[in-house]
């Protein structure tokens, strides 16, 4: 693997949290330390009283993203940096992470590995959809899942689901979710979805709630691209749980994997079962 050669590195914050200043700054001396100019998004500076600059002008100079905060950070700041295709380090200000697995205690010794090229980046798959409706297309790509689902709690919905345009399932209940591997771990679980190991190029289609026993969890390859239409009601599209877009009944939405993958800086060692294990108390 090519050495990254790091001379900038942009930081994003957890928003909200304007107690990770000591954090930033604990940060920003180790990166000073190593010759490293450090950069922060305008959100995150005004959030601690630091100047900082717009994400997407910080992202053109750069050489890798560092996310200070959880998951969700991370995975917010990986969707906003999609199109620049910009490695992430991700910095857990808690909590270890099933993603933000590196602490601010252990950054100084991984940045020494790191400029030796002991390092790894794991390339996670992503999903981008077009969401046609009457007024045109909306372009959106998910890092964990895109779900489709009802509108209220007393409606129940209905979706007609295509592969490669070829007729595949109806889906009838409180909705169905799309799932990358990374994202199997997620709402996908809670609803009783596989753990799927997040190297894999595969994503997973499992109904919410279904009104229909034989519905089951239905994992695909990830060359394959699905349409979702649904014929009778009005429905939501939730991204990441993040973003939510209104889905009326001639819309229809196309889902395939995105042609960049995320990129993810780990520690050469990083075992992702054993996260696994730690994170849902597998074993105990």
């Amino acid at each position: 693997m090519e050495n990254l050669v790091i001379k900038r590195v942009g930081i994003v914050l957890r928003p909200s949290t304007p107690e990770l200043k000591e954090m930033f700054f604990k940060a920003k001396a180790i990166f000073e330390r190593k010759g490293i100019e450090v950069i922060i998004d305008s959100q995150s500076g005004s959030m601690i009283g630091v100047l900082g600059r717009q994400f997407n002008e910080m992202c053109e100079n750069i050489d890798i993203l560092v996310t200070i905060g959880g998951d969700g950070t991370l995975i917010s700041t990986v969707r906003r940096s999609h199109s620049y295709n910009i490695p992430v380090l991700a910095i857990h200000a808690g909590k270890l992470g099933f993603l933000a697995d590196i602490s601010i205690s252990e950054l100084d010794h991984f940045m020494d590995l790191l400029q030796k090229g002991e390092y790894r980046i794991d390339r996670r798959a992503m999903l981008e959809a077009i969401i046609t409706t009457e007024k045109g297309d909306n372009r959106i790509v998910a890092f964990n899942d895109i779900i489709m689902t009802r509108p209220s709690i007393s409606k129940m919905v209905h979706f007609e689901t295509l592969v490669d345009d070829k007729p595949f399932n109806t889906y009838h209940g409180d909705g169905v979710i799309i799932s990358t591997p990374t994202g199997s771990t997620a709402y996908n679980l809670a609803a009783g979805g596989p753990v799927i190991f997040p190297l894999s190029q595969v994503f997973v289609l499992t109904p919410i709630s279904p009104h229909s026993l034989t519905q089951r969890p239905v994992v695909l390859p990830g060359h394959f691209n699905i349409e979702i239409r649904t014929p009778d009601k009005a429905a939501l599209v939730i991204v990441d749980g993040q973003d939510i877009y209104e889905f009326c009944e001639s819309d229809k939405i196309k889902i395939q994997f995105a042609d960049e993958s995320a990129q993810l800086i780990h520690r050469k060692e990083f075992n992702y079962f054993d996260v696994l294990k730690e994170k849902l108390s597998w074993g105990n």
